[in-house]
């Protein structure tokens, strides 16, 4: 190809190696989660969808996609949606303590994560069909938390408790209960990562962890440049609940064995301590990722973010890119410290 026709590369980038794989290293208040055909996009006051919109079907669509190049897929409009966001955080001063801080923040970051669920999950039904109604997402969220709940905490100390007797050592029951509730989790995770319909999620993953690095690197947010970063974040939510796996270890072990029915409804009630301990902590590392011995100890949950993050294609990133910018054209993240939004640090 000659120099006349060759695509420019953005300026910022002219001095770096093109195989070189870009790593941000500052943290930003803004997060995000991956939804069906399209990427969330979280910052201080307000939220943003993007979605890329299924193509029409019609006699008109069919003969056009049956003349196109199989390489090159007919892909439907981006479209977005902002809305508001007003953290209680921000209007009660007791609820920024520290782990209460994390709870509260998780709570939100559900309860927006699910709305956007929504949108994307409407947005990809066709006009004859009845849109999911607000109850149906809220009967989805009860159902989800409960199953959470259920498979890594109730499930793990109940297998445990059938060799309790022949234990005889509180150490050793919360530890197997613990390496339990690890090899529960690292499993569900593989067997998400090999589910073919979850792939084009996972892409849009990778597509928000590459666009929240590029704004964090203070580059400009095109699709090209963005794909040079890494599709691994450490404020990812993989990592999170890889360290609350770690922390429940830690948080039962005082409890010793008491009662069957008190270690169910420990494990129940313990679930907001163990979120807003690793919350910190997670926090904690996306502040601190330039440390050597922070990057050793994250290192395990990078690792697994390669089991729920493929590599996106340059249109995914254009919808993650579009997201984030509905959120910059309300707000300026770059004049505010992370440390000020303790709602936007997982990154999901």
């Amino acid at each position: 190809m000659s120099e006349t026709t060759a695509p420019a590369r953005p300026p910022a980038l002219g001095e770096l190696e093109t195989d070189v794989e870009l790593v941000a290293q500052r943290d930003a208040p803004v997060g995000g989660q991956a939804v069906l055909e399209g990427v969330m996009m979280r910052g201080v006051s307000h939220w943003a969808v993007a979605v890329r919109a299924p193509v029409p079907e019609g006699p008109e669509d069919a003969g056009a996609a049956d003349a196109a190049d199989d390489s090159q897929e007919v892909e439907g409009p981006i479209q977005v949606q902002r809305f508001e966001l007003t953290s209680v955080l921000k209007r009660h001063r007791a609820l920024r303590l520290p782990i209460v801080r994390g709870v509260v923040a998780l709570v939100e970051s559900l309860v927006v994560g699910f709305k956007a669920l929504g949108i994307s999950a409407n947005a990809q039904i066709g006009e004859e069909e009845e849109e999911i109604s607000g109850g149906m997402w809220a009967g989805t969220i009860v159902v989800a938390l409960a199953f959470a709940i259920g498979l890594f905490f109730i499930v793990p100390v109940g297998l445990t408790s059938l060799i309790k007797d022949v234990l005889h050592s509180s150490f050793l029951f919360w530890l197997i209960e613990g390496l339990v509730r690890t090899a529960i989790f690292l499993g569900y995770l593989v067997l998400l990562s090999r589910m073919r319909d979850l792939r084009r999620v996972f892409e849009y993953h990778g597509a928000e962890h590459k666009t929240i690095s590029c704004y964090e690197a203070g580059l400009e947010l095109k699709p090209e440049v963005a794909q040079r970063f890494s599709r691994l974040h450490p404020r990812c939510g993989t990592s999170f609940l890889l360290i609350v796996m770690i922390v429940a270890i830690f948080v039962f072990a005082p409890l010793g064995l008491p009662a069957w029915y008190w270690l169910v409804a420990t494990r129940i009630l313990g679930v907001p301590l163990i979120a807003g301990i690793s919350f910190e902590i997670i926090k904690f590392a996306g502040k601190n990722r330039r440390r050597r011995w922070v990057k050793a100890i994250t290192w395990p949950g990078m690792q697994l973010q390669k089991l729920t993050t493929r590599e996106p294609d340059l249109s995914q990133l254009a919808v993650a890119i579009a997201a984030l910018n509905a959120v910059l054209e309300v707000e300026d993240l770059g004049q505010i410290d992370a440390a000020e939004l303790v709602g936007v640090e997982v990154v999901a």
